[in-house]
């Protein structure tokens, strides 16, 4: 006897609402949603490209191998999400700011959560390779107050576009990392070094998808952050460099316009004593704007 839920036999035309309805007894309402969405617009598709069967053959084994070339350090279907712009997306949705406050992007494979505590203003640069940086800013709530107590917890790849747990040897642990604590007046400074653009990972299929589609792997300089503070959304971000070769095509879509801050280089003799340095440096200002807690 038919379950009254089926809607009869699978054809072309009614594809879709067929495989639906086979699961009107789902055990749980969001899965029942969403698998229902996802077929809807998978059997979309399909009927709009209209694969041949050595195509769809090909796409089951990019998704196997993709599959294969994951493992505990490395996530394959991570980085093809982020490549499709999913991951922004996924991201965009779940940290809607109100108007004034900072926009968030992605977290990125190379956090480290026990980052040391370093008194504000210390060189997050332990080697003392590449470009001196100083960077600088407040944290502000969207009426424009400094906030106390923000722990501002950063970290940017070397010269070399590599982050230290990528070369353990090579660079001290904990280059170019560091946790900070704002005080009254909610200003932050600390000095790094100018990073560069990096690849990612490359050597795999979503590498290789990457390259028939006449795509490069590559994202444009940027520095992490993370900041925290008792009331408000925690924002995970980075800032930009605007005047990297990639900023306008970034393999992962993680520029946001707002989040560009100009890596100006200070050459003048007054400023280069003043900051107590031996020669020029970078200087990159940019203030964050917590939301308040939902």
């Amino acid at each position: 006897m038919s379950n009254p839920t089926e809607q009869g036999y699978f054809t072309e035309e009614n594809s879709a609402e067929v495989v639906v309805s086979r699961n009107a007894k789902a055990k749980d309402a969001r899965l029942a949603e969403v698998m229902s969405s996802i077929i809807k617009h998978l059997h979309a598709m399909v009927k709009e490209v209209e694969p041949t069967q050595e195509e769809w053959l090909e796409a089951i084994k990019f998704l196997t191998e993709t599959g294969h070339k994951s493992d505990d350090w490395r996530q394959e279907f991570i980085l093809l999400s982020d490549v499709l712009g999913v991951s922004m997306l996924v991201d965009a949705i779940n940290n809607r700011k109100p108007s004034g406050a900072s926009e968030s992007t992605v977290l990125g494979p190379f956090h480290v959560p026990d980052a040391p505590d370093r008194p504000m203003g210390s060189n997050i640069c332990l080697d003392g390779k590449g470009e001196k940086m100083l960077v600088k800013g407040r944290i502000l709530d969207v009426d424009g107050n400094p906030i106390a107590g923000a722990k501002i917890d950063v970290w940017q790849t070397n010269d070399d576009g590599f982050y230290d747990v990528q070369q353990k040897g090579i660079q001290p642990d904990f280059n170019l990392r560091g946790v900070f604590r704002t005080g009254d007046d909610g200003t932050y400074w600390f000095w790094g070094a100018k990073p560069r653009f990096y690849p990612i990972p490359d050597d795999g299929p979503v590498g290789r998808l990457l390259g028939q589609l006449g795509r490069h792997p590559f994202r444009p300089a940027h520095l992490h952050y993370i900041v925290e503070a008792d009331g408000y959304e925690r924002l995970v971000t980075h800032i930009f460099d605007p005047d990297d070769d990639y900023i306008h095509s970034d393999a992962v879509f993680g520029v946001k316009e707002s989040l560009m801050a100009k890596f100006e280089k200070i050459e003048d003799p007054g400023r280069i004593v003043a900051e107590g340095v031996d020669g020029p440096f970078y200087e990159v200002i940019h203030d964050f704007v917590l939301a308040p807690e939902k």
